[in-house]
């Protein structure tokens, strides 16, 4: 198990109801992780419409959970 926080973002944030959370997780990747809290929450977007940040930082779907890690959905903005 890992235990990484999620942070969520816009209308992500609104979907959970939550800002962030703790989540233990036997996910091995950042995919299977959003793919576990997509259904938890019935968040709409896949992730080919996100963009994933780790410890503030840019990630790769595939990249490998680290424990302890903040990982960040963010959904894409509107505005003008």
């Amino acid at each position: 198990m890992t235990a990484v926080t999620v942070l969520y973002f816009a209308s992500l944030r609104q979907a959970a109801g939550v800002e962030q959370e703790t989540v233990q997780t036997e996910a091995s990747d950042l995919a299977g992780l959003y793919a576990q809290l997509r259904e938890r929450h019935e968040l709409r977007f896949d992730t080919a419409h996100l963009r994933v940040a780790v410890d503030d930082v840019f990630a790769q779907w595939g990249d490998a959970l680290r424990q302890g890690s903040r990982v960040a959905f963010i959904p894409p903005v509107s505005g003008g």
